[in-house]
C-alpha cells in the first residue's frame, strides 16, 4: 500500500513539474514590418515576495515617426490589470509622458495598438506593466501609485 501511495506521488510530481511554464511570459512588440519579443525587465510573483529583474530584456525596434506600435500580450498578463507607458518626442525635441487605459480582467484585451498623440512624433520606448497590487497613496505627490508586478520594454531607433 505505501509503495502504491509513492508511486502515486511520484507520477503526480513529475505530471506537475512537466506541466510547470517555460519561465515568465512575453510580450511581442510589432512595428514597421518587424517584429521583437521581449522578456520581462522585471517580474515577480502575485506576492511580489521574489522579484528578479533583466537587464539584458529589453528589444529594440527601428519605429520611424508618426509609426503605430502593435502589442501582444499572452493570457497570464491579459487576465490581470495591464496598461502600456511610453515616451514620445515631437519634432522640436519636446517629449512627453502617456499612457494607455488600464485593461482589466473585466475586459480582457491581448492586443493593443499604440498609436502616436501626433503623426509626426517618435515613440522612444514603450513599457508594458502588469500591475499586481493595490493602488497605493503616494504621501510625496499626493497622487496615487499602481505597483508594477513585471514590466516589459521596448526602446526604438530612426
Amino acid at each position: 500500500m505505501r509503495r502504491a501511495l509513492l508511486l502515486i506521488v511520484l507520477a503526480l510530481s513529475v505530471t506537475a513539474c512537466s506541466s510547470a511554464p517555460d519561465g515568465p511570459p512575453q510580450v511581442t512588440f510589432t512595428a514597421n514590418g518587424q517584429s521583437a519579443t521581449a522578456r520581462p525587465t522585471q517580474y515577480c510573483d502575485a506576492a511580489f515576495a521574489d522579484c528578479r529583474n533583466d537587464a539584458e530584456a529589453p528589444v529594440e525596434l527601428r519605429v520611424p515617426p508618426g509609426t503605430p506600435v502593435q502589442v501582444s500580450v499572452p493570457a497570464e498578463i491579459s487576465s490581470t490589470p495591464w496598461l502600456i507607458v511610453f515616451t514620445t518626442v515631437a519634432t522640436d525635441g519636446t517629449r512627453t509622458d502617456g499612457r494607455t487605459p488600464l485593461f482589466t480582467p473585466a475586459h480582457p484585451t491581448s492586443t493593443y495598438e499604440l498609436t502616436l498623440p501626433q503623426p509626426t512624433d517618435r515613440l522612444l520606448t514603450a513599457q508594458v506593466q502588469q500591475l499586481g497590487a493595490p493602488p497605493q497613496a503616494n504621501e510625496d505627490n499626493g497622487g496615487v501609485d499602481f505597483p508594477a508586478r513585471a514590466t516589459w520594454v521596448l526602446t526604438t531607433t530612426l
